[in-house]
């Protein structure tokens, strides 16, 4: 079985996968989980550690969590679990986003009085929604604000969400990528408690602390630049337990599955409290 489910991170398909995701149906973790595995089951969570621990106690294969925005930046949440947790990350994907006005299939722009989405979905369309001079409320998320529209059976309602909302919720999309303040994307991470096997062409992350002394975090840096590594990204977190001290994220180019890498990581070691492998993917995954 978990030769099967390591698989399905190479080729996205896997019959009756359960597939954990945070969020109600139609909403873009949903989306993301539907078509990273198109054969899966997918499950809602009510939040994002409820489908992480669903993964760890074994109720779900797998997990699709956001881990970073391009337009709100990191999703803390997501990352902190990554931190303390078992599991492993097996894919990174992008889904682009696309915001579209929606209503109730008789409706016209025109007939539209108050758009609802979420907040961030209100703020990537302020144009949009002031040019029309439409009244904004705010949703928990994109998928329950279509609900709204779809229930109250008003046609001067709208809701800011995907095409894919529109048709589960029986909505029609008036206009389409109204979303003007340029690139859109949520990265997702898949996770799971198999440490895949890295492709050729891979990336990794680690996830480590470092001693609390001056110049810790240059040693680290330096270390994996040392072996050749290239980071691409570098982020710090607070830890939730320590007041003033802090976690640090890193996505390097290559995979540590080799003698370099080895050395690389028994160097870490050495200047990090907690140094943690947290797994590969195949950099700039769209889906």
């Amino acid at each position: 079985h978990l030769m099967s489910l390591s698989r399905a991170y190479q080729y996205r398909m896997q019959s009756g996968l359960k597939v954990a995701y945070s969020g109600v149906e139609g909403a873009f973790a949903h989306i993301a989980a539907g078509r990273i595995f198109p054969e899966g089951n997918c499950v809602s969570y009510s939040d994002f550690k409820a489908a992480y621990n669903s993964v760890v106690t074994g109720e779900c294969d797998v997990a699709v969590l956001p881990i970073e925005n391009s337009y709100a930046g990191e999703v803390g949440q997501t990352i902190d679990l990554i931190f303390s947790g078992s599991l492993f990350i097996n894919g990174i994907y992008e889904l682009e986003i696309h915001q579209n006005l929606l209503g109730l299939p008789g409706a016209a722009a025109e007939d539209i009085k108050k758009v609802t989405s979420h907040p961030q979905a209100l703020s990537q369309c302020h144009d949009y929604i002031k040019m029309r001079g439409f009244e904004a409320e705010e949703a928990n998320n994109t998928a329950l604000a279509a609900k709204t529209v779809a229930e109250a059976n008003d046609k001067t309602l709208g809701a800011i969400a995907s095409m894919e909302t529109a048709e589960i919720y029986g909505l029609k999309v008036i206009e389409a990528n109204i979303n003007k303040s340029g690139e859109n994307t949520t990265r997702f991470a898949v996770l799971s408690k198999v440490k895949a096997t890295s492709p050729a062409l891979s990336s990794t992350v680690l996830m480590f602390t470092v001693k609390h002394e001056a110049g810790s975090l240059a040693n680290a840096i330096g270390i994996i630049g040392h072996y050749g590594y290239s980071m691409t990204a570098l982020r710090s977190r607070p830890m939730k337990k320590h007041s003033w001290q802090y976690y640090f994220y890193v996505e390097i180019e290559g995979t540590t599955d080799s003698e370099n890498g080895a050395k690389m990581i028994e160097e870490l070691s050495k200047v990090c409290d907690k140094l943690k492998v947290a797994g590969t993917f195949a950099p700039h995954t769209e889906i």
